[in-house]
């Protein structure tokens, strides 16, 4: 990915975050405690809304947003720790995590089925699973419309992918939903999940 993208994105998301998504995210995090891994940190937006938790780890498939987040994550409390890698395969032993976060991303993974997995398989009986994202919309010339510039947006926007179905991919997995939210006429979604004990 070209260098610069971190700090378009960035500078993107900061004119989104003065609106709602920032209350989202902060709603979203408050629920995160213990040892925490967030899949797809991106420039590190999710960072300042940490309190209540003993550690996290940082995955993120690309070098120059991992970079970019450096800044952030040395102000956060507790310190970040990033790691390069893909969701699709997370570089942590089974069981390691107490809350999984992530969002904005499941529109970028390659395999999210796999993803999926992986959450599964990294986090512990009862970890809390976190997720914010955008998804296909439910209504029928919304989702037409998504589905018809998706090949041109993935080229321009990283290979974020405006017609997933994320909602339905959880529901597929053994991931509890303990809530669903969804926001802006279901373009967005947040739930509060976990994984079975």
């Amino acid at each position: 990915m070209d260098h610069r993208f971190p700090i378009i994105y960035d500078r993107f998301m900061s004119l989104l975050e003065k609106g709602r998504i920032e209350n989202i995210r902060k709603d979203l995090i408050k629920y995160a405690d213990g040892h925490v891994l967030e899949i797809g940190a991106g420039t590190g937006l999710n960072f300042p809304y940490y309190r209540q938790v003993s550690a996290v780890e940082a995955v993120d498939p690309d070098l120059a947003m991992i970079n970019y987040a450096f800044k952030r994550g040395k102000k956060a409390v507790p310190a970040i720790k990033f790691h390069e890698g893909r969701a699709e395969d997370l570089p942590f032993k089974n069981k390691q995590f107490d809350s999984i976060v992530a969002t904005l991303v499941f529109c970028t993974i390659a395999d999210p089925k796999l993803a999926i997995k992986e959450i599964e398989r990294v986090g512990k009986p009862g970890s809390k699973v976190l997720l914010f994202e955008h998804v296909k919309s439910e209504q029928r010339w919304k989702a037409a419309f998504q589905e018809k510039i998706t090949p041109i947006w993935k080229r321009v926007c990283g290979g974020c992918h405006l017609n997933r179905d994320t909602v339905h991919l959880i529901q597929e997995s053994s991931i509890v939903i303990d809530s669903l939210e969804s926001f802006r006429d279901g373009l967005f979604i947040k739930i509060v999940g976990h994984i079975p004990t």
